[in-house]
């Protein structure tokens, strides 16, 4: 039996060839998709705009967090036995320990889920004691044994999840606390609050956190869930987080020959690779070439840091922000990403930039999408109020030579 996870990176082992293949096949064809890439939402940049978007349909916000992204897939091996997988963002599938997780089914603490397709983002926690532990925090579930969720609205879908795996799991933990220590991870359910809960993420959520955070995402009640880009899902960032993953290239200053140069066989120009070159930033187009979109701006000591790394720099994805002189300011390496964002992420996140919404405008938001979120609770309760009563008197009518009408019944 193994311990936590070590690295949130570096998960569990890796997928390769065929296997990887056969994995992807198999939950493409649990979503019933032809596409192998990826099948996890992703989210818009919040704009301004968004604030009016609030107040017209319910939301839920919960904290984002600063971890890794994964899919977690509940399966069994050939042997009919519980395996799990994590699947990142590139579409790699990370096979963990056996019998490091266990997710038993309601009243069977034996059985276990498969088919069954969860999305969530693993964190490490600092305990109050000091000690790391690993967590993986859901915050939603695409797909419960063999079950597609996707066309419910987001609270079913995590009701479901909640009632079906999260309850007896957190049932086990109780029942056996020893067993926790050997756990790869811990499984937790987001904190999620209505969106006008603003004061609360604020003010009590984001400061007690036990790992780290970077803004807020907004997720509608009623849609469902989105392969790709969901405009339904909102990320908002402090303004020091807002940020960009662009691929990096460079372009070092040439120096000419010197006699030293042309004595040993030197006679063309050649990159002065000590120098500090031009780092062009790219983004993803259509078409297999990424377009070109900016320069990265660098301080020399800056430049020397990342040359201190010992590390390949060219065709790196790079995260980067932007300051106050509108440059773009390198922020960290985004290894667990192949590729940089898309055009109209960029474009998204811009805007963001450009037409930001501060945490005071967000607070100040808060009572009118309440009061939007009230009003449409009112209508829908009285409208379900006429309803009923329309039920109730057509019933009436009919006397009692004939039942009422009860749900349809399938050949």
């Amino acid at each position: 039996m193994s311990g936590p996870l070590a690295s949130v990176e570096r998960p569990g082992v890796k997928a390769e060839g065929q296997l990887l293949h056969a994995m992807r096949q198999e939950v493409a064809e649990l979503l019933d998709r032809k596409h192998l890439g990826f099948p996890g939402a992703q989210p818009v940049s919040f704009a301004r705009r968004h604030l009016e978007e609030l107040t017209r349909q319910d939301y839920f916000v919960c904290e984002k967090s600063d971890g890794i992204r994964y899919l977690l897939y509940l399966t069994q091996d050939e042997n009919n036995e519980e395996i799990h997988y994590l699947i990142d963002r590139k579409n790699d599938y990370w096979f963990l320990p056996k019998g490091a997780l266990h997710f038993p089914v309601p009243r069977d603490i034996e059985g276990f889920h498969v088919k069954t397709l969860i999305d969530g983002e693993l964190v490490i926690d600092r305990l109050k004691n000091g000690q790391m532990q690993p967590k993986y925090l859901v915050f939603d579930c695409m797909v419960l044994d063999g079950n597609s969720l996707m066309n419910r609205t987001l609270d079913k879908r995590i009701a479901y999840f909640k009632e079906r795996i999260f309850d007896p799991y957190s049932a086990l933990l109780k029942d056996y606390p020893d067993e926790i220590q050997f756990m790869h991870f811990l499984v937790e359910l987001k904190s999620m609050q209505v969106s006008y809960g603003i004061e609360m993420m604020f003010r009590q959520i984001l400061p007690n956190l036990p790992h780290g955070n970077d803004g807020l995402i907004f997720t509608c009640r009623m849609t469902d869930y989105k392969h790709g880009t969901d405009q339904n899902i909102l990320k908002w960032k402090p303004e020091a987080e807002n940020s960009i993953d662009f691929r990096m290239r460079m372009d070092f200053p040439l120096i000419q020959p010197d006699q030293h140069d042309i004595a040993e066989g030197i006679t063309k120009p050649y990159p002065d690779y000590d120098a500090l070159p031009t780092i062009n930033l790219f983004v993803g187009a259509n078409g297999n070439e990424d377009l070109w979109y900016a320069t990265l701006y660098l301080e020399p000591q800056e430049w020397e840091s990342l040359k201190g790394l010992g590390e390949p720099l060219e065709d790196r994805i790079v995260e980067c922000s932007m300051d106050s002189s509108k440059r773009w300011r390198y922020m960290r390496f985004r290894d667990d990403k192949d590729n940089p964002n898309y055009i109209t992420t960029v474009e998204s996140v811009i805007e963001s930039i450009t037409d930001r919404v501060t945490e005071k405008d967000l607070l100040a938001a808060a009572k009118g999408i309440r009061d939007a979120w009230k009003l449409r609770e009112a209508k829908a309760k009285a409208n379900s109020g006429a309803m009923n009563a329309s039920t109730k008197r057509k019933a009436e009518d009919q006397g009692n030579g004939r039942p009422s009408p009860g749900p349809p019944v399938r050949p």
